[in-house]
């Protein structure tokens, strides 16, 4: 077996990357091992990080375990089959080649749940690989409470902030803002230095898509970037500035935390502009095409790391 086609797993009792101890990636030939391993976790209650941790294994091998971009190697397979039968009694090795009905049987699932078990979120096994390299250790930089400042598409001349909460649960980065009733939310995935997410509002369910630059500390506290979606009422495509600024930190009491962030949804959408600083507007409503690009602008819309990113963060600390 080449080097290639193995993926040498962080586990302290393997200390060469033999074939016996590691886990190989999935050829072309369809396998639900994926499906049935993701059935077990969420029929126990139990996330990746937690078996991971008891496993002794990374989590990001466990991730790639639930993607189906890799399938355990002989020995982790009776390691994990060994771990689970103590939660599951009766489970053995054999039990992996069942149907994926009859294997969601053995843990109490309705077959018709075990149907519509996805083994991931759609994206290739590679980009899932390195979405979930780039998130393993980064995710609690960015829990806290936040508020986003736009132009409002809606009502030109104007700006909107929502406010919201951004925590990881079930072993991602999730979030959800809103303002006056409505609410959006989705994942996000810190990818290389940007954020990369997905949202749908509560009124339309219309997804939504953002990259967002990231200025690197320790606590992550503004973030910039673009939103693109289908706002205006025929869904037309429309592609904004956004800015993300963090509001406060989480007090770790979630009941505390849920009621907070019910409050800060609870504000205004909209803002005067006399509310937002010069420096933001300026950032937010940049020029762009070819008259701008002709006196040295852009020509497309776009999120560069700019020097009004320290100015506007350092408004937001002052606030």
């Amino acid at each position: 077996m080449q080097s290639a086609d193995i993926v040498k797993e962080h586990n302290p009792l393997a200390l060469s990357p033999t074939p016996a101890l590691c886990d190989r990636r999935v050829s072309q030939v369809p396998d639900d091992f994926a499906k049935r391993f993701t059935l077990a976790l969420k029929a126990l209650s139990m996330s990746r990080g937690r078996l991971a941790l008891e496993m002794g294994v990374d989590k990001s091998l466990v991730g790639r375990w639930a993607s189906g971009s890799v399938r355990p190697s002989a020995y982790n397979l009776e390691r994990l089959t060994r771990f689970l039968a103590e939660k599951r009694p009766g489970l053995t090795l054999l039990d992996w080649d069942r149907s994926l009905p009859e294997f969601a049987t053995l843990f109490g699932v309705d077959a018709a749940v075990a149907a519509r078990t996805k083994s991931g979120s759609g994206l290739s096994g590679a980009l899932q690989d390195m979405v979930r390299n780039a998130v393993d250790s980064h995710l609690t930089a960015y829990e806290g409470f936040w508020r986003t400042t736009q132009a409002s598409v809606f009502q030109p001349g104007c700006f909107c902030q929502q406010h919201g909460i951004i925590r990881i649960e079930d072993d991602e980065l999730r979030f959800e803002l809103g303002a006056d009733g409505i609410r959006y939310g989705g994942s996000m995935s810190p990818v290389e230095g940007q954020v990369f997410a997905i949202a749908s509002d509560s009124v339309r369910h219309v997804p939504s898509f953002l990259i967002l630059n990231v200025v690197p500390m320790p606590k992550i506290v503004l973030m910039d970037g673009l939103l693109i979606a289908a706002c205006s009422s025929l869904r037309i495509p429309t592609a904004y500035s956004i800015i993300f600024e963090r509001v406060g930190d989480l007090s770790r009491d979630r009941a505390a935390d849920d009621a907070y962030a019910t409050a800060l949804m609870q504000r205004p959408e909209f803002v005067e502009d006399d509310d937002v600083a010069e420096v933001v507007r300026q950032h937010l409503l940049r020029d762009f095409g070819p008259k701008a690009a002709s006196e040295g602008g852009e020509m497309m819309l776009s999120a560069p790391l700019t020097p009004r990113l320290a100015q506007i963060m350092a408004l937001s600390r002052a606030a």
